[in-house]
């Protein structure tokens, strides 16, 4: 029981602290830049990165617009199953933990404006790339450190393998 009350504090959390940032970066853009308003605090970066007002209302990228009730039902689905799941992923997996906490933060993050707003506040402008928000971000980096996380477990079992291989069928071990 300790130890589920402890991987959930560690889940909430995190996650928890990427809604409220998410949320309230969203909330200063709303009251402070007027929709398709553009805020550049420093000018040299105009080419590069600025703050504009946006909302979306389909998917990452502006795909699937007029998606919103379809993201929040699947919003509120992937973070059942994270919630569900968490606690029975192995402590050491700290990556795998990290991961899911930064999904779910991004989840409820834009789940929360589909919600209350009726589709995602939207700011951060890279480039050419699609406006984006803390949100998106949160999913975006905890896809990248699941995929990563995966990536090095798959290589240490496959070292594990390489000094310690499996007994032949029919063997006995050590000899």
């Amino acid at each position: 029981m300790k130890r589920r009350l402890r991987d959930y504090l560690a889940l909430f959390l995190i996650s928890g602290s990427i809604v409220a940032l998410d949320q309230w970066t969203k909330t200063l853009v709303r009251e402070n830049i007027p929709l398709g308003g553009i805020w550049m605090p420093w000018e040299w970066l105009q080419p590069y990165a600025r703050i504009v007002h946006w909302y979306n209302t389909g998917a990452a990228f502006g795909l699937f617009k007029d998606g919103n009730l379809v993201f929040s039902i699947l919003a509120i689905v992937v973070s059942i199953f994270i919630i569900y799941y968490f606690p029975r992923v192995e402590a050491s997996d700290r990556m795998l933990r990290l991961a899911l906490a930064m999904q779910l933060g991004g989840a409820v993050g834009n789940l929360v404006d589909r919600l209350t707003v009726g589709k995602v506040t939207d700011f951060i402008s890279l480039g050419n790339f699609p406006v984006f928000n803390v949100a998106d971000s949160s999913i975006t980096v905890g896809v990248a450190v699941l995929a990563l996380g995966a990536w090095l477990k798959e290589r240490a079992d496959r070292r594990k393998q390489i000094i310690e291989p499996p007994p032949v069928e029919g063997e006995t071990p050590g000899g």
